[in-house]
Protein backbone atom coordinates (compact mmCIF):
# COMPACT_ATOMS: atom_id res chain seq x y z
CA UNK A 1 0.00 0.00 0.00
CA UNK A 2 2.75 2.27 0.78
CA UNK A 3 3.97 2.56 -2.42
CA UNK A 4 0.55 2.92 -4.14
CA UNK A 5 -1.21 6.33 -5.49
CA UNK A 6 -4.28 6.55 -2.79
CA UNK A 7 -7.41 7.85 -5.19
CA UNK A 8 -10.88 8.93 -4.56
CA UNK A 9 -13.89 10.94 -6.90
CA UNK A 10 -15.81 13.58 -5.25
CA UNK A 11 -18.85 15.42 -6.94
CA UNK A 12 -19.90 18.94 -5.39
CA UNK A 13 -22.75 21.61 -7.04
CA UNK A 14 -21.96 25.20 -6.87
CA UNK A 15 -24.25 27.45 -4.64
CA UNK A 16 -25.91 30.73 -5.72
CA UNK A 17 -25.94 33.19 -2.55
CA UNK A 18 -29.11 34.57 -1.13
CA UNK A 19 -27.25 36.83 0.76
CA UNK A 20 -24.09 37.54 -0.14
CA UNK A 21 -20.11 36.58 1.39
CA UNK A 22 -18.42 39.77 0.22
CA UNK A 23 -15.09 40.95 2.07
CA UNK A 24 -12.94 38.81 5.05
CA UNK A 25 -11.76 39.96 7.77
CA UNK A 26 -8.77 37.31 7.40
CA UNK A 27 -7.93 36.70 4.18
CA UNK A 28 -5.47 33.48 4.17
CA UNK A 29 -8.25 31.44 6.38
CA UNK A 30 -10.62 33.22 4.50
CA UNK A 31 -13.08 34.32 7.28
CA UNK A 32 -15.77 36.34 6.59
CA UNK A 33 -17.31 39.71 7.02
CA UNK A 34 -20.86 37.93 7.77
CA UNK A 35 -22.61 35.16 7.63
CA UNK A 36 -24.13 34.13 4.88
CA UNK A 37 -26.83 31.91 2.97
CA UNK A 38 -27.06 29.91 -0.17
CA UNK A 39 -29.13 26.87 -2.38
CA UNK A 40 -27.46 24.24 -3.75
CA UNK A 41 -27.59 23.72 -8.04
CA UNK A 42 -28.32 20.52 -8.68
CA UNK A 43 -28.08 19.11 -12.49
CA UNK A 44 -24.19 21.33 -12.04
CA UNK A 45 -21.78 19.23 -11.84
CA UNK A 46 -17.92 19.43 -10.50
CA UNK A 47 -16.11 15.93 -10.54
CA UNK A 48 -12.79 15.86 -9.17
CA UNK A 49 -10.58 13.07 -8.92
CA UNK A 50 -7.47 13.14 -6.75
CA UNK A 51 -4.58 10.80 -6.37
CA UNK A 52 -1.93 11.32 -4.40
CA UNK A 53 1.05 9.19 -6.45
CA UNK A 54 4.82 8.37 -4.83
CA UNK A 55 5.68 8.77 -8.52
CA UNK A 56 5.38 12.33 -8.90
CA UNK A 57 7.60 14.88 -8.81
CA UNK A 58 4.95 17.67 -8.31
CA UNK A 59 1.67 18.38 -7.80
CA UNK A 60 -0.35 18.53 -10.74
CA UNK A 61 -3.73 20.02 -11.38
CA UNK A 62 -6.17 18.98 -15.41
CA UNK A 63 -9.07 21.31 -15.57
CA UNK A 64 -11.42 20.33 -18.10
CA UNK A 65 -8.77 18.34 -20.01
CA UNK A 66 -5.96 21.43 -20.07
CA UNK A 67 -3.16 21.34 -17.68
CA UNK A 68 -2.97 24.20 -15.58
CA UNK A 69 0.20 26.19 -14.29
CA UNK A 70 0.81 29.49 -12.93
CA UNK A 71 -1.95 30.69 -9.94
CA UNK A 72 -4.72 28.13 -10.66
CA UNK A 73 -2.05 25.16 -10.24
CA UNK A 74 -0.64 27.22 -7.33
CA UNK A 75 -4.09 27.94 -5.75
CA UNK A 76 -4.37 24.02 -6.01
CA UNK A 77 -0.75 22.97 -4.18
CA UNK A 78 -1.55 25.27 -1.64
CA UNK A 79 -4.61 23.51 -0.32
CA UNK A 80 -3.27 19.93 -0.92
CA UNK A 81 -0.79 21.18 1.72
CA UNK A 82 -3.37 21.80 4.05
CA UNK A 83 -4.81 18.06 3.51
CA UNK A 84 -0.88 16.66 3.56
CA UNK A 85 -0.33 18.34 6.87
CA UNK A 86 -3.62 17.11 8.60
CA UNK A 87 -2.49 13.63 7.21
CA UNK A 88 1.26 13.70 7.52
CA UNK A 89 1.28 12.35 3.92
CA UNK A 90 4.21 13.11 1.70
CA UNK A 91 3.40 12.53 -1.91
CA UNK A 92 2.20 14.72 -4.90
CA UNK A 93 -1.03 14.62 -6.42
CA UNK A 94 -2.39 14.58 -9.77
CA UNK A 95 -6.00 16.73 -9.78
CA UNK A 96 -8.42 16.21 -12.28
CA UNK A 97 -11.59 18.09 -12.03
CA UNK A 98 -14.24 18.60 -14.72
CA UNK A 99 -17.00 20.80 -14.88
CA UNK A 100 -20.60 20.95 -16.67
CA UNK A 101 -20.95 24.48 -17.19
CA UNK A 102 -19.10 27.98 -17.62
CA UNK A 103 -16.11 28.55 -15.03
CA UNK A 104 -15.29 31.35 -13.67
CA UNK A 105 -18.15 33.84 -14.42
CA UNK A 106 -19.71 34.60 -11.54
CA UNK A 107 -21.47 31.02 -11.35
CA UNK A 108 -19.29 29.51 -8.17
CA UNK A 109 -17.47 27.56 -9.85
CA UNK A 110 -14.76 27.67 -7.46
CA UNK A 111 -17.41 26.78 -4.63
CA UNK A 112 -17.99 23.65 -6.49
CA UNK A 113 -14.09 22.78 -7.25
CA UNK A 114 -13.10 23.50 -3.51
CA UNK A 115 -15.77 21.10 -2.09
CA UNK A 116 -14.96 18.34 -4.45
CA UNK A 117 -11.38 18.67 -3.95
CA UNK A 118 -12.11 19.08 -0.22
CA UNK A 119 -13.85 15.50 -0.08
CA UNK A 120 -11.59 13.42 -2.83
CA UNK A 121 -7.89 15.15 -1.35
CA UNK A 122 -9.37 14.12 2.69
CA UNK A 123 -10.42 10.95 1.58
CA UNK A 124 -7.86 9.77 -0.80
CA UNK A 125 -5.20 11.17 1.88
CA UNK A 126 -6.90 8.76 4.17
CA UNK A 127 -8.53 11.28 6.67
CA UNK A 128 -12.53 10.66 8.17
CA UNK A 129 -13.68 14.57 8.76
CA UNK A 130 -16.83 15.44 9.99
CA UNK A 131 -19.28 17.59 7.89
CA UNK A 132 -18.07 20.85 9.81
CA UNK A 133 -13.98 20.06 9.60
CA UNK A 134 -15.06 19.30 5.91
CA UNK A 135 -16.82 22.70 5.40
CA UNK A 136 -13.95 24.35 7.30
CA UNK A 137 -11.40 22.35 5.06
CA UNK A 138 -13.28 23.22 1.66
CA UNK A 139 -13.13 27.34 2.99
CA UNK A 140 -9.46 27.55 2.80
CA UNK A 141 -9.71 26.94 -0.72
CA UNK A 142 -13.05 29.37 -1.70
CA UNK A 143 -14.89 30.92 0.75
CA UNK A 144 -18.13 29.75 -0.47
CA UNK A 145 -16.83 26.54 -1.19
CA UNK A 146 -18.18 25.55 2.69
CA UNK A 147 -21.31 26.27 1.69
CA UNK A 148 -21.51 23.33 -0.91
CA UNK A 149 -20.47 20.46 1.63
CA UNK A 150 -23.40 20.65 2.88
CA UNK A 151 -25.77 21.07 -0.06
CA UNK A 152 -29.18 22.15 0.10
CA UNK A 153 -30.14 25.46 1.92
CA UNK A 154 -27.18 25.89 4.03
CA UNK A 155 -25.64 29.14 6.13
CA UNK A 156 -22.48 30.27 6.32
CA UNK A 157 -21.81 30.67 10.59
CA UNK A 158 -19.06 33.55 10.14
CA UNK A 159 -17.83 31.91 13.82
CA UNK A 160 -15.02 33.94 16.12
CA UNK A 161 -12.04 31.80 14.32
CA UNK A 162 -11.05 28.88 11.52
CA UNK A 163 -12.43 26.45 14.54
CA UNK A 164 -16.12 27.05 14.29
CA UNK A 165 -16.50 29.03 10.41
CA UNK A 166 -18.35 26.75 8.45
CA UNK A 167 -21.75 25.92 6.97
CA UNK A 168 -24.80 23.99 8.25
CA UNK A 169 -27.88 23.05 6.04
CA UNK A 170 -30.81 25.08 7.64
CA UNK A 171 -33.40 22.67 5.44
CA UNK A 172 -33.02 19.90 2.72
CA UNK A 173 -32.75 20.47 -1.01
CA UNK A 174 -36.99 19.43 -1.31
CA UNK A 175 -37.76 21.20 1.08
CA UNK A 176 -38.56 23.74 -1.14
CA UNK A 177 -39.20 23.45 -4.93
CA UNK A 178 -37.43 26.34 -5.99
CA UNK A 179 -35.34 26.85 -9.42
CA UNK A 180 -32.44 28.65 -10.43
CA UNK A 181 -32.91 29.90 -13.64
CA UNK A 182 -28.95 30.86 -14.62
CA UNK A 183 -28.95 33.29 -17.66
CA UNK A 184 -25.54 33.33 -19.60
CA UNK A 185 -25.04 36.73 -20.72
CA UNK A 186 -21.20 36.33 -21.31
CA UNK A 187 -19.30 32.80 -20.99
CA UNK A 188 -15.58 34.29 -20.39
CA UNK A 189 -14.00 34.50 -17.39
CA UNK A 190 -14.65 37.86 -15.42
CA UNK A 191 -11.14 39.71 -15.48
CA UNK A 192 -11.31 40.25 -11.90
CA UNK A 193 -11.38 37.33 -9.47
CA UNK A 194 -13.49 36.98 -6.46
CA UNK A 195 -10.59 36.83 -4.14
CA UNK A 196 -9.15 39.87 -5.11
CA UNK A 197 -12.40 41.30 -5.08
CA UNK A 198 -12.57 40.44 -1.54
CA UNK A 199 -9.89 42.17 -0.48
CA UNK A 200 -10.97 45.80 -1.82
CA UNK A 201 -13.96 45.00 0.21
CA UNK A 202 -12.98 47.24 2.63
CA UNK A 203 -12.18 50.37 0.44
CA UNK A 204 -15.78 50.88 -0.27
CA UNK A 205 -17.12 53.64 2.30
CA UNK A 206 -20.80 51.67 2.12
CA UNK A 207 -19.30 47.87 2.84
CA UNK A 208 -19.49 48.88 6.62
CA UNK A 209 -23.34 49.96 6.09
CA UNK A 210 -23.59 46.60 4.22
CA UNK A 211 -21.89 44.51 6.85
CA UNK A 212 -24.14 45.98 9.65
CA UNK A 213 -27.32 45.29 7.80
CA UNK A 214 -26.17 41.44 7.24
CA UNK A 215 -27.80 39.68 10.63
CA UNK A 216 -31.34 41.29 9.37
CA UNK A 217 -31.05 40.52 6.03
CA UNK A 218 -30.04 37.02 6.94
CA UNK A 219 -32.61 36.46 9.63
CA UNK A 220 -35.83 37.38 6.61
CA UNK A 221 -33.82 35.50 3.97
CA UNK A 222 -34.04 32.44 6.75
CA UNK A 223 -37.61 32.53 7.84
CA UNK A 224 -38.49 32.81 3.98
CA UNK A 225 -36.96 29.85 3.00
CA UNK A 226 -38.31 27.57 6.38
CA UNK A 227 -41.65 29.40 5.75
CA UNK A 228 -41.53 28.90 2.07
CA UNK A 229 -42.50 32.91 2.02
CA UNK A 230 -41.27 33.42 -1.64
CA UNK A 231 -42.06 37.56 -1.49
CA UNK A 232 -40.28 37.56 1.31
CA UNK A 233 -37.61 36.11 0.00
CA UNK A 234 -37.30 37.91 -3.25
CA UNK A 235 -37.58 41.69 -1.49
CA UNK A 236 -34.40 40.03 0.49
CA UNK A 237 -32.41 38.80 -2.12
CA UNK A 238 -32.25 41.13 -4.25
CA UNK A 239 -31.35 43.91 -1.99
CA UNK A 240 -28.95 42.00 -0.63
CA UNK A 241 -27.78 41.36 -4.32
CA UNK A 242 -27.93 45.19 -4.75
CA UNK A 243 -25.84 45.81 -1.28
CA UNK A 244 -22.78 43.83 -2.78
CA UNK A 245 -22.52 45.47 -5.84
CA UNK A 246 -22.58 48.92 -4.27
CA UNK A 247 -19.53 47.85 -2.71
CA UNK A 248 -18.27 46.60 -5.56
CA UNK A 249 -18.85 49.96 -7.28
CA UNK A 250 -17.30 51.99 -5.03
CA UNK A 251 -14.08 50.37 -4.08
CA UNK A 252 -10.88 51.09 -5.05
CA UNK A 253 -10.60 50.67 -7.83
CA UNK A 254 -14.39 49.91 -8.82
CA UNK A 255 -16.05 46.39 -9.78
CA UNK A 256 -17.64 46.65 -12.67
CA UNK A 257 -19.38 43.23 -13.06
CA UNK A 258 -22.74 43.68 -14.98
CA UNK A 259 -23.17 44.63 -18.47
CA UNK A 260 -25.90 45.96 -20.37
CA UNK A 261 -27.08 42.40 -21.02
CA UNK A 262 -27.14 42.10 -17.18
CA UNK A 263 -29.31 45.42 -16.90
CA UNK A 264 -32.03 43.82 -19.28
CA UNK A 265 -32.44 40.38 -17.31
CA UNK A 266 -32.98 42.50 -13.91
CA UNK A 267 -35.38 45.15 -15.14
CA UNK A 268 -37.47 42.39 -16.96
CA UNK A 269 -37.50 40.38 -13.83
CA UNK A 270 -38.36 43.40 -11.45
CA UNK A 271 -41.60 43.77 -13.93
CA UNK A 272 -42.41 40.10 -14.20
CA UNK A 273 -43.04 40.17 -10.33
CA UNK A 274 -44.88 43.39 -10.22
CA UNK A 275 -47.37 41.63 -12.85
CA UNK A 276 -47.53 39.22 -9.91
CA UNK A 277 -45.30 35.93 -11.27
CA UNK A 278 -42.79 34.54 -8.21
CA UNK A 279 -39.85 35.60 -9.87
CA UNK A 280 -36.69 37.50 -8.28
CA UNK A 281 -33.49 38.22 -9.22
CA UNK A 282 -29.65 37.77 -8.01
CA UNK A 283 -26.01 38.61 -9.11
CA UNK A 284 -22.52 36.66 -8.35
CA UNK A 285 -19.45 38.56 -9.06
CA UNK A 286 -19.55 38.45 -12.42
CA UNK A 287 -22.02 39.16 -15.41
CA UNK A 288 -24.51 36.38 -15.18
CA UNK A 289 -27.99 36.57 -13.52
CA UNK A 290 -29.51 34.33 -11.02
CA UNK A 291 -33.45 34.07 -11.51
CA UNK A 292 -35.06 32.13 -8.92
CA UNK A 293 -38.84 30.90 -9.28
CA UNK A 294 -41.34 28.57 -8.24
CA UNK A 295 -41.10 25.69 -10.03
CA UNK A 296 -44.34 26.10 -11.64
CA UNK A 297 -43.09 28.78 -12.77
CA UNK A 298 -40.11 27.94 -14.26
CA UNK A 299 -40.91 26.94 -17.92
CA UNK A 300 -42.60 30.35 -18.86
CA UNK A 301 -39.96 32.39 -17.00
CA UNK A 302 -37.33 30.39 -18.71
CA UNK A 303 -38.89 31.31 -22.00
CA UNK A 304 -39.58 34.99 -21.75
CA UNK A 305 -35.46 34.77 -21.20
CA UNK A 306 -34.97 33.33 -23.94
CA UNK A 307 -36.75 35.71 -25.76
CA UNK A 308 -34.71 38.42 -24.05
CA UNK A 309 -31.79 40.11 -26.42
CA UNK A 310 -28.10 39.34 -24.84
CA UNK A 311 -28.84 36.06 -23.58
CA UNK A 312 -26.62 33.13 -24.73
CA UNK A 313 -27.78 30.47 -22.58
CA UNK A 314 -30.39 29.76 -19.68
CA UNK A 315 -28.99 27.01 -17.33
CA UNK A 316 -31.82 25.26 -15.42
CA UNK A 317 -31.13 23.84 -11.40
CA UNK A 318 -33.39 22.74 -8.82
CA UNK A 319 -31.85 22.69 -5.00
CA UNK A 320 -28.75 19.87 -4.64
CA UNK A 321 -27.72 18.40 -2.64
CA UNK A 322 -24.28 18.30 -0.53
CA UNK A 323 -20.72 17.07 -1.89
CA UNK A 324 -20.08 12.87 -1.85
CA UNK A 325 -18.10 10.31 -3.15
CA UNK A 326 -18.42 8.58 -6.36
CA UNK A 327 -16.95 5.87 -8.20
CA UNK A 328 -13.36 6.35 -8.88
Amino acid sequence: MANSPLHATALAHPNIAFIKYWGNRDDQLRLPMTGSLSMALDGLDTVTRVGFDPDLAADRFILNGMEQSGAALNRVASFLDYVRRLAVLNRFAQVESNNNYPSGAGIASSAAAFAALALAASKAAGLELSDAELSRLARLGSGSACRSVPGGFAEWLPGSGDADSYAVQIAPPEHWDLVDLIVVVDRGEKAVGSSAGHKLASTSPLQTLRVAGVPERLEQCRIAILERDFERLAQVVELDSEWMHAVMRTSTPPLYYWTPATEVVLWNVRAWRSQGNAVCATVDAGPNVHVIALAQEADWTEAQLRALPGVLEVLKAKPGGGAKLIED
